[in-house]
């Protein structure tokens, strides 16, 4: 007998011991124990559980977003330029996707709790730090900081959310989990773009304060086991022995011979080269503002508003989860050919959203908040330019929100459950490298191309440059609906045939 196999049942006599000591009281105890089961890994503490968590994975996106937001009121106060605050931003992002890869490794590895509760705090505290920044370096600092922590949020979260969901839902499920990051970006750059238009410190510190206080209820969330939706595992879990498997360290080079792991890792750094270079779209659409007159608080207010709700064809990620799912169950590969779809169908929504003009834009020059937002919707109605920069922002997303939550559902199709968050780690960080590339690239070529073309024209062109590489990321995509199928059938073999020998094994001892 394994040692795992005589701790549980040493285990299972302790149970016995207690059940026979329970029978002299069993009505008192029958209560007690139902009681136990609905508060802990009961229904109601799954659904806490994924609540908690999706806030907590929204938070982190919240963070990064920021700084990009406020560029304008942050560059006045620190006495710097925008290339430098875009270069801190590229770094964020970078220094996230690398760290990621040690987080989801250990992950893979360790208690997944505790790891999400010191990535958490960690940077959290970046983030108040950052708000306390008197200099340029002091920011760059605390920033880093605050990157070191976010790399544990994604990876570590990614194979803790797979471990809830079957197969079956996994597209849909992971369409909210991606959702909730989106939405966690658009109430990062809201929050900055509206309480940090006068005071970049306000935001940052903002944000590190939902941070601590999520964090803590994080401890009250259950931890699920490993594979414990995988439906070939569901007869292990159910004997209460438990998937077992641990990630080694000999294994990560072989976890790349799976040609669909190659192709996803691939396709992530040129697509987030063209998703790197969005995050200027709110500064874009704030020089928009400030070439028809407005004041520097009033267009960074106005373009984080409008940033805002050209967000809103994120929401089609749900839809195009539910899709892959559907499809999925009928063929193998439909998930990357969704995403494939959706990267191509969206180059030219998103050269019409970057083009047109912001003419004629009506709202009050140097008014709150309070009083811009109506102003702004009500321009979605009334103005033309406005409006049709909306319907083409909303479908340059809905085809873009198809790639996330197939992609996250095709990792977890392709790969057994203790090896996930690696690969999640890997792709985050091959994502990270080409988000900062792209971020930090598009300043200097907006810049560059200024010299000829005067603002905001100078960054339409340069955000429509890089929407180029959405292209060879398609491509990948369709080689990866070529392999797939082979690499899912593989993986659902082994997980069968473990779930069937451990569980065999179990018995007989």
């Amino acid at each position: 007998m394994s040692g795992t196999q005589a701790a549980l049942r040493g285990e299972f006599i302790g149970l016995e011991a207690t059940a026979t000591a329970e029978a002299f009281a069993p009505g008192q105890n029958v209560a007690m124990a139902s009681t136990r089961q609905r508060l802990i890994g009961g229904k109601s503490h799954k659904v806490w559980t994924i609540v908690v968590f999706v806030i907590l994975a929204s938070l982190d996106n919240a963070a990064i977003a920021i700084v990009p937001a406020m560029i304008l009121p942050t560059a006045e106060a620190l006495n710097t330029s925008s290339r430098a605050l875009g270069f801190i931003t590229g770094v964020v992002i970078l220094t996230t996707a690398i760290t990621s890869v040690a987080w989801g490794y250990w992950g893979d590895r360790s208690d997944r709790k505790r790891l999400l509760f010191g990535g958490t705090l960690l940077w959290a505290l970046g983030s108040w730090l950052s708000g306390g920044a008197s200099a340029y370096w002091q920011l760059f600092l605390w920033q880093f900081v605050m990157a070191l922590g976010l790399g544990a949020i994604a990876t570590v979260g990614f194979s803790v959310i797979s471990d809830f969901v079957s197969p079956r839902r996994r597209g849909l499920a992971m369409s909210f989990w991606g959702l909730s990051q989106g939405i966690g970006g658009l109430f990062g750059a809201y929050l900055a773009s509206q309480a940090g238009s006068d005071n970049f410190r306000t935001p940052l510190r903002a944000i590190a304060v939902l941070g601590v206080i999520f964090a803590v209820l994080y401890l009250t969330t259950y931890q699920a086991p490993r594979g414990y939706a995988e439906p070939a595992l569901k007869q292990l879990h159910d004997s209460g022995a438990g998937y077992q498997h641990q990630i080694e360290l000999a294994q990560v080079p072989a976890l790349f011979d799976k040609r669909t792991n190659l192709w996803l890792v691939l396709q992530g750094f040129t697509a987030q080269i063209a998703y790197g270079s969005l995050i200027w779209v709110e500064f874009l659409y704030q020089n928009k503002v400030l070439e028809q007159g407005y004041d520097s608080a009033t267009a960074t207010k106005v373009g984080g508003l409008l940033g805002a709700v050209f967000r809103i064809g994120a929401l089609f990620s749900i839809l195009a989860g539910h899709i892959g799912d559907r499809l999925q169950r009928r063929d193998l590969s439909a998930r990357a050919k969704v995403s494939a779809i959706g990267l191509l169908g969206a180059i030219p929504f998103f050269l019409v959203f970057f083009f047109l003009p912001l003419s004629g834009i009506d709202v009050t020059n140097g008014a709150s908040t309070g009083t811009l937002i109506p102003e702004v919707l009500k321009e979605l109605v009334t103005n033309p330019f406005v409006a049709a920069a909306f319907f083409s922002s909303m479908l340059a997303l809905a085809f873009t929100s198809a790639d996330s939550p197939n992609a996250f559902a095709l990792i977890s199709d392709v790969n057994l459950p203790e090896h996930r968050g690696t690969v999640f780690g890997v792709q985050n960080m091959i994502n990270g490298v080409g988000r900062s590339v792209g971020n930090a690239l598009t300043g200097p070529v907006a810049t560059a191309l200024e010299r000829s073309l005067v603002a905001p024209l100078n960054w339409a062109v340069g955000l429509a440059i890089f929407q180029v590489f959405f292209i060879p990321a398609g491509w990948m995509y369709w080689r990866a609906a070529k392999t797939s199928p082979g690499d899912i059938t593989e993986t659902r073999a082994m997980l069968e045939e473990r779930g069937r020998s451990e569980v065999v094994g179990d018995r007989a001892d």
